[in-house]
């Protein structure tokens, strides 16, 4: 199987996707949404051991809500779970949503990072601003937008580096897509080292985030556990969320297994993930947009490009990241690359 990006090497890719972000760079956070054309049949799984949702509980295969209507990855940390609302808002005023009796409810699971200590003003007064981001960001879904410091990726940190807003794309043999979105935020270090060298770059396709691939021979700090805050990690400080998505047919139970595959990128990506402090999270959507089902051998293909896929988009999402005003950390184009 030879992967290959999509046109536009962003989870748009996939057929019945848009994405929108919205931010406050004063308060250097902000909102990413990803909103189905139709609902969609999704899934989630989580690994972390901290994580802040809303709405994740639908998604488990033996409960009956089937689809959802967006998703959203939002800064702020619990604060950032009032993104939801104004999503809803924004989608009522379409006409979308699951309709109960008459009444339109839009199905939209929210996860969240804590952003809280990266430098921007969070003096927001009585209520958070993230309601009003959400409605924002969902009004701005298309095809195309930003990544790295953009969107729910604004005030994200990895260790030793600012983080952000990733996304890949990868077009199968077969004729089936699928895309990732990821909000890097990690305790841990997406780079070898000290090194400017990805973890993920053996997955790295042209040169999408530096074509530097594996440094030779390792650093001697290659192995070393390198956290963001070292003088006394706390569960809920940090938290990479993500989207994996593809327009293969699946029901709930393989979007589910979808997600699974994909926090394989996690590990590829991200050194240490999955930790007790992370909230590491990843949801699944599958649009059935190509109208292709899946065998055995073409399962194991799709969720082979998922880890990789997830892997290329947290890796982007701290390559693409630019600086801001009292960043606490520097961005990655600022690093030397031995």
């Amino acid at each position: 199987m030879t992967f290959r990006a999509g046109p536009g090497n962003l989870i748009t890719d996939v057929a019945g996707l848009k994405v929108g972000n919205a931010a406050d760079e004063r308060l250097k956070s902000g909102v990413t949404v990803v909103v189905c054309d139709e609902p969609t049949v999704a899934g989630v799984q989580v690994l972390g051991g901290a994580p802040g949702t809303r709405e994740t509980d639908l998604l488990e295969p033996h409960n009956s809500v089937e689809t959802v209507d967006a998703l959203v990855l939002s800064g702020g940390s619990a604060f950032g779970l009032d993104a939801a609302s104004g999503v809803q808002a924004a989608l009522r005023e379409m006409g979308v949503g699951f309709e109960v009796r008459g009444m339109r409810v839009p199905i939209v699971p929210t996860a969240i990072v804590f952003d809280l200590q990266n430098g921007g003003n969070k003096d927001w007064g009585r209520y958070p601003p993230y309601r009003e981001l959400g409605y924002e960001a969902a009004r701005a879904a298309a095809q195309t937008f930003a990544i790295g410091t953009a969107g729910g990726g604004t005030g994200a940190l990895t260790s030793g580096l600012k983080g952000g807003l990733g996304s890949a794309s990868t077009a199968l043999e077969n004729g089936v897509t699928v895309g990732a979105l990821a909000v890097a935020n990690a305790t841990g270090s997406v780079t070898v080292g000290r090194s400017g060298h990805f973890w993920a770059a053996p997955w790295e396709l042209g040169d999408e985030f530096g074509a530097l691939g594996l440094p030779s021979p390792l650093p001697p700090d290659a192995q070393e556990i390198q956290l963001k805050f070292r003088d006394r990690p706390r569960a809920g400080e940090n938290t990479t969320i993500a989207v994996i998505a593809t327009d293969a047919v699946l029901t709930k139970a393989g979007a589910r297994r979808l997600a699974i595959s994909a926090h394989d990128g996690f590990a590829r990506a991200m050194w240490p993930a999955h930790t007790p402090v992370d909230g590491d999270l990843v949801f699944a959507l599958a649009t059935g947009r190509s109208g292709i089902g899946l065998d055995v051998e073409a399962a194991i293909d799709l969720f082979a490009a998922a880890s990789a896929t997830m892997a290329r988009a947290i890796a982007r999402a701290v390559y693409a990241a630019t600086p801001r005003p009292n960043d606490v950390f520097p961005v990655w184009s600022r690093r030397s690359p031995g």
